[in-house]
């Protein structure tokens, strides 16, 4: 009876005689977030929930049957009230439900409501927006207030230490807070070398000679057979200047562009690049070394259009890579960014000379590619929305809001071709990740969707066939990222068919573009601490006596050797994240189990104090190829300062600019341990750390290094690229080229020299050719000083102007030079060409 009465007076919610109006609550009222304190004992932090009724609408008092969703990404311990019942839902989504104690919220009044939770918060991108109500019936309503991208729109003001410094008290968090008088003093006053041409990355050897090559519309390219996409790329961008290079089918003509396959040059990837006055040669052993040597050519060529001769340094160029793996992993599961947001990324690789794309397909709040057979990984996988029962959708996470996103939120078959033969054709490996067994939540939803719809027609066998869960498994664990379910079944046999029906699939696309897969990325990283412990399959595995699995920790590697197989049967490499591949912190499963030729292992968890950095080593020489992803270095969804008003989380590191990619050691992994996590300086990794850390043995199982994006704060493309760009370029120049100073034990006068050269050739040609496409990249914000009553300008960046806003960021004016007047109502931000800074104020600034 208590029930129907509660539903009743949910659905009579009156405000005079009138019905209560969700829609115009939602819409009215202003909703905002607000951090009291991160100074908590026990690693907790206190945070509120205010809710201004500005709207025409009285919520009355009591229960009434609605409810509010909002995405909070910590962990929500305790709520400060006994008028609400916090429930956390799934991952970031938690609901507030109204007491018989709750007092209602008449026109007018505003309710805060404070709650306790783990972690701390360090910047607005932490709050996320949409937050949402929900009636009786079910319907939902978004809060208008909280639709925005920026969340200092729906948040209040980060203004105090305790709000925005980590951990339990002001002096734990030794990362300085970047001001404007900070950047002022920290930036380096790097002259600009005005450079008439420049390479990125730096070639091992370039010998200049006198003179210049002067090409016009009279010159003629040449390509001794195969290698059509460079020799169109080549004559795409001279016409871009003005200048028609003509086909001919003679080599060694004068005034003449040659590309030359070189059977005497057989290491792979490597060129020659000889520039002289009456002809330019290339060479190279494969398509690949050609295309770079492009690359490098193209580098030389000025950036004004429509010239009727260009002027080319006589040079030759005698070049090969540091590394056969050059890469960057994009994050496209957490928040999906559409095709062109990968075909840009791979376009700007291919310039920069990295060779692998690793696509995260697949996690807990999304899978993003259409698999033939399988439409239910995509109709519901793929979206995301308030379905409590998840029949036509993943719950809502990240941000994403109640409703259905309205475009297609994945790639279909022929989107993934095309990506694939995008890359090809720039040498560049397509290494797709399917992120399992943990991280897994998407696809187990949507075959347990899959499973109902066919019992519903009576197919028992074709329902079981790609089931990933079972559903009498009554294991419990929570994983870091707040999910109880996003395991896969790793005792069933339909775990496995599903998998072999991906990589076959996978295989498939592959083939039609004709670029065979090479490499299967399994994930296997974060698998939730009691997973399978309650699994009735598992505890039947462990009792046969032929499975080889004896208990719980057997699985994982049970795991790993069956998909492994898998991979090895259909002629594949496998991948995976270090700690998908360790029995715990410090023992890999043994090599020898895995049959693959290739086991490559992605290591990332390198925050130093914690000890377990030397996995890298430890890894290589147990016989894993290793790929370098030190998350103190390679995350770029980290931030580039330490501000709260920058975009990212930053779990490993304070913070990563520019210069910290550049600056990164991958031949001497320890050199890198500068500081803490909290920002202590590290002068002895072993004393900090207790142990005595591995060394390399086998150098030779280093393949590389890759950058990282994770998306889970990334809603945009434009903000995918902001933190992409310019950091990709650092990762790319110490992937290519080792450095001189590499090998010293600091920031000499040899390494300054290097980076002035890198940062001159950046702004001159790199940053600008990035504009001119259209990509947006990152503008670090003005360092200003107080002098008087004038301000003083400078930035991290040479060559960036700067401009004020008196109409709170309207319209701007540029500043003329490094000086202005103060003025306190003013906004200030540095300029690049068509990019911007975020805009910084000086109104609570002393002069």
């Amino acid at each position: 009876m208590r029930q129907i009465l509660t539903i009743v007076l949910g659905l009579l919610l009156v405000q005079g005689t009138h019905a209560f109006d969700y829609q115009a609550f939602a819409d009215e009222a202003d909703v905002k977030y607000g951090v009291e304190s991160n100074f908590l004992p026990d690693g907790k932090f206190s945070a509120y929930l205010k809710i201004n009724n500005s709207s025409s609408q009285t919520i009355p008092a009591g229960e009434s049957g609605w409810s509010f969703y909002m995405h909070f990404v910590r962990r929500i311990t305790k709520i400060n009230t006994d008028e609400f019942t916090l429930t956390r839902i799934k991952g970031d989504l938690h609901r507030l439900t109204p007491t018989a104690a709750f007092k209602g919220i008449k026109r007018g009044e505003r309710k805060r409501i404070s709650f306790t939770a783990l972690g701390y918060i360090s910047s607005y991108s932490y709050m996320m927006p949409n937050a949402f109500l929900v009636d009786p019936k079910g319907n939902s309503y978004v809060f208008a207030s909280t639709a925005y991208e920026d969340p200092k729109t729906f948040t209040d003001e980060l203004a105090k230490p305790e709000q925005y410094l980590r951990f339990n008290n002001p002096d734990a968090d030794l990362y300085p807070v970047a001001t404007p008088a900070s950047r002022y003093s920290d930036n380096k006053n790097v002259d600009v070398i005005e450079q008439p041409w420049g390479i990125i990355p730096t070639p091992k050897e370039v010998h200049r000679s006198k003179g210049y090559a002067k090409i016009n519309s009279e010159w003629s390219l040449y390509q001794s057979g195969g290698l059509r996409f460079s020799a169109d790329y080549l004559k795409r961008e001279f016409e871009a200047l003005g200048i028609t290079l003509n086909d001919i089918e003679n080599v060694g003509a004068d005034n003449g562009i040659s590309l030359l396959i070189d059977d005497s040059i057989t290491q792979a990837e490597k060129y020659e690049l000889n520039i002289k006055s009456n002809r330019v040669v290339i060479k190279a052993g494969d398509k690949a070394g050609i295309f770079y040597a492009v690359q490098s050519l193209t580098k030389l060529l000025p950036l004004s259009e429509s010239q009727q001769e260009v002027k080319l340094p006589a040079v030759r160029v005698f070049d090969e890579p540091r590394y056969t793996w050059r890469g960057m992993h994009y994050d496209i599961a957490r928040n999906f960014h559409g095709k062109q947001a990968i075909l840009t990324l791979i376009e700007q690789m291919g310039r920069y000379k990295l060779n692998k794309l690793h696509l995260h397909l697949t996690d807990d709040e999304g899978w993003r590619l259409a698999i033939p057979g399988l439409p239910e990984l995509t109709d519901i996988g793929a979206n995301r929305c308030f379905d409590p029962l998840e029949q036509t959708c993943l719950m809502t996470q990240l941000g994403s809001g109640p409703t259905s996103e309205q475009d297609k939120q994945y790639l279909t078959r022929q989107d993934y071709m095309d990506i694939v033969r995008f890359a090809n054709n720039r040498n560049i490996e397509i290494v797709p990740e399917i992120d399992m067994p943990g991280h897994a939540r998407a696809a187990i939803v949507a075959m347990q969707a899959r499973y109902h719809n066919k019992l519903d027609v009576d197919q028992t066998a074709q329902a079981e066939q790609f089931l990933l869960s079972d559903p009498h498994d009554t294991s419990e664990y929570l994983t870091v990222q707040s999910y109880n379910d996003n395991s896969i079944n790793v005792c069933m046999e339909s775990t496995y068919h599903f998998i072999n029906k991906i990589m076959y699939e996978l295989q498939r696309m592959h083939r039609d573009v004709g670029a065979p897969l090479q490499t299967f990325h399994m994930g296997g990283d974060e698998v939730g601490r009691g997973s399978w412990v309650g699994s009735p399959r598992c505890q039947a595995l462990f009792k046969d006596a032929d499975s080889g699995v004896v208990g719980v920790d057997d699985l994982k590697p049970y795991f790993v050797k069956r998909v492994a197989q898998l991979a090895s049967d259909r002629g594949l490499a496998i991948a995976g994240w270090e700690d998908g591949l360790m029995y715990d912190k410090n023992t890999p499963f043994l090599r020898e189990s895995l049959p693959n030729l290739d086991v490559i292992a992605h290591t990332w968890d390198n925050i130093w104090e914690l000890g377990v950095s030397d996995r890298t080593y430890m890894l290589a020489n147990a016989g894993y190829k290793v790929v370098l992803s030190s998350a103190t270095h390679l995350y770029f969804d980290h931030p580039y300062e330490s501000n709260p008003d920058e975009r990212g989380y930053n779990w490993a590191t304070r913070y990563t600019d520019l210069e910290q990619v550049f600056a990164f050691r991958p031949d001497d992994l320890y050199a890198n341990a500068d500081k803490t996590f909290r920002g202590e300086e590290i002068t002895n990794l072993e004393a900090l750390t207790n142990k005595v850390h591995v060394a390399l043995e086998k150098p030779e199982n280093v393949l590389g290094m890759q950058g990282q994006l994770w998306s889970e704060t990334l809603r945009t493309t434009e903000a995918v690229e902001s933190m992409i760009f310019p950091r990709i370029i650092s990762l790319a120049e110490r992937a290519w080229h080792k450095a001189g100073w590499e090998d010293g034990n600091g920031k000499d006068k040899e390494y300054r020299q290097d980076w002035q050269v890198f940062l001159s050739a950046l702004v001159t040609h790199e940053l600008p050719k990035l504009d001119q496409h259209g990509v947006n990249f990152y503008i670090p914000p003005p360092g200003i000083r107080m002098n008087g009553k004038k301000l003083m300008f400078n930035s991290a960046l040479p060559k960036v102007t700067f401009e004020a806003s008196l109409d709170g960021g309207e319209t701007w004016v540029a500043i003329d030079g490094n000086t202005a007047a103060y003025t306190p109502a003013a906004l200030y931000r540095s300029r690049f060409g068509n990019q911007y800074s975020r805009s910084i104020s000086m109104a609570n600034a002393e002069i």
